[in-house]
């Protein structure tokens, strides 16, 4: 359904969601998908940012991480993908993980631990997840929709542009996290699960696909479906897409290059401006050279 303002999700619900479960929770400020706290911690702990997820006409983007926490189902699928059936694991959070001269490549957002029945751990993997940045000013239509809901969950928002921006968040956090902390992983031969959501998917280039026994990375897919009955979103994991680490950072990384004439096309035009625009007044190495 098209609205005209970019707020899809508020403190876990959608703006025109005004049961009881739903103004709890947008009155009290709480996360309803297992953050660390009670409470939604996001941007600011004292004054949180409770947009999940965003819209862009008839188009969602789930724009804060813990949003894929719902009902855990990511760390369960993530499990499965590590561990034979019956093995022990738990999950632990924000490891940090240091490359050989001790310096911090980053902290994982999970680590899927197994251990024993000594309760040692004989093996792990990582889970990443990736929601994606924002262009715009988000806060303002925010502010303005809790200041009056019920009278503004259908507003018309025109005042800041708002929209997922899929590019930024695949160089500047996607990418390096592969480089760095996907590499250390990689040496250790240890498997890799990034869980995204589908339109981010759907910008990252075709990776090459392997069996899952030959994989050492999946990438777990989900989407937010409305339940209309209960006007609620649920995430749910609807596809797995399994290759090897070092095709997919390479495909990722290299751009598809455009045609060589249309770069050369910007040059002679630069080139013209400036042969046409040389100033009136003689240069330094001439006055020099009188």
């Amino acid at each position: 359904m098209k609205i005209g303002h970019p707020l899809a999700e508020v403190f876990g619900f959608p703006p025109d969601n005004f049961s009881d479960m739903a103004e709890r929770y947008r009155i009290n400020r709480l996360c309803p998908y297992n953050n660390k706290v009670p409470s939604c911690t996001k941007d600011k702990a004292l004054d949180p940012l409770g947009v999940c997820s965003v819209t862009t006409g008839e188009d969602i983007a789930i724009t804060c991480p813990i949003r894929f926490r719902q009902d855990w189902l990511v760390i369960e699928d993530a499990a499965k993908f590590f561990f034979k059936q019956g093995v022990s694991w738990t999950s632990l959070q924000e490891i940090k993980l240091k490359d050989a001269n001790g310096i911090s490549a980053g902290n994982i957002d999970f680590v899927l631990a197994a251990y024993d029945e000594q309760d040692r751990i004989i093996d792990f993997g990582s889970l990443e997840i990736q929601s994606v940045y924002i262009s715009g000013n988000i806060r303002m239509p925010f502010h303005y929709y809790m200041e009056d809901r019920k009278n503004r969950s259908n507003m018309t928002w025109t005042q800041t542009n708002v929209r997922p921006d899929y590019l930024s968040s695949s160089r500047k956090r996607l990418v390096p996290q592969m480089i760095y902390k996907g590499s250390i992983l990689k040496s250790w031969n240890k498997k890799q699960v990034v869980a995204l959501h589908k339109p981010f998917f759907e910008t990252i280039p075709n990776l090459p696909v392997v069996e899952p026994e030959q994989a050492d990375i999946a990438w777990m897919i989900y989407e937010l479906n409305l339940d209309k009955t209960l006007n609620q979103y649920n995430i749910e994991h609807i596809q797995t897409v399994y290759t090897c680490f070092e095709h997919a950072l390479e495909k990722i990384v290299t751009p598809a290059p455009g045609p060589i004439n249309d770069f050369i096309d910007t040059l002679q035009k630069k080139l013209d401006e400036k042969l046409n625009n040389q100033p009136d007044a003689p240069a330094l190495n001439d006055i020099i050279n009188c």
